[in-house]
This record gives C-alpha cells, sequence and structure tokens, in this order.
C-alpha cells in the first residue's frame, strides 16, 4: 500500500457497505467474518475485516461490541480526477441511490465539475474532474 486508505468501523452493516461499495466501483472484495479469524468478541458472522481492492480502495469492519461506528464530520472522501468523467457521473449517480445529494455534480463558476454525496451508510463523497482543454 503506497498511500493512506480509509478503514469504516460499521455499524453491524459491513457487509452490506462493502458490497455496494463494490457494486459502485467494481473490483475485488473480501470479507472474513469473526468466525474466519476465530474471534468470540461479537457475532460469528459478523465481518471482522472487510476489504475492497480496485480503482477504489477501501476497507471495514462491524464494530465490536462497545466500539464506536462511523461518524464523520468535516471530512469527505475526494474522487477528484480519478477516473474519466463518464465514470465518475456513473459512481455520483450509484452513490447517490439511497443517500443524499449535497451538491450536483456539474460545471463550476471555476470551470472544473463536481459534486458532493452523503451515501446511505453515511460517507461523504466529493467526485468530480477539470475539463480538457477546448471542452
Amino acid at each position: 500500500m503506497t498511500a493512506p486508505r480509509i478503514y469504516v468501523s460499521f455499524p453491524g452493516t459491513a457487509r452490506e457497505a462493502l458490497g455496494f461499495y463494490a457494486e459502485v466501483f467494481g473490483g475485488e472484495l473480501s470479507l472474513h467474518t469473526n468466525a474466519d479469524f476465530g474471534r468470540t468478541d461479537g457475532e460469528p458472522d459478523a465481518i471482522a475485516h472487510g476489504e475492497l481492492r480496485g480503482a477504489v480502495a477501501l476497507a471495514g469492519s462491524d464494530t465490536p461490541p462497545g466500539g464506536k461506528s462511523v461518524r464523520l464530520e468535516g471530512v469527505m472522501l475526494s474522487l477528484l480526477g480519478t477516473a474519466d468523467a463518464d465514470v465518475l457521473h456513473e459512481w455520483f449517480n450509484k452513490l447517490s441511490s439511497g443517500g443524499r445529494v449535497v451538491d450536483p455534480l456539474a460545471a463550476k463558476p471555476w470551470g472544473a465539475s463536481d459534486g458532493q454525496v452523503i451515501d446511505r451508510f453515511g460517507l461523504h463523497w466529493l467526485v468530480g474532474y477539470e475539463h480538457a482543454a477546448g471542452a
């Protein structure tokens, strides 16, 4: 790993959330339960560790009993320029499903296109791109 990667503690929704992100971004998803790891500090089928590898990489698990789950304020996950414009629009639309658009993905006065969405699992995404010269 050559860059920081987000690791999210989900409130019992890690399987659903990581599966959702795999549907949005593609890539390879691996999920490991507490039973897989021999852990007894939670439900056997709870996700002890899950990881999505691909164009967008992130990892997470179900919050163990007594632990704290994801709660973000003042943080966005930036996908600025991480793919072609068409792909970024597709990702934005998929992230919006069941979530809340904060700012539509559209051309902005400074010449780029971007938008913000909070997905159904509470992650706040900033999606955008610079327009090609002459576009």
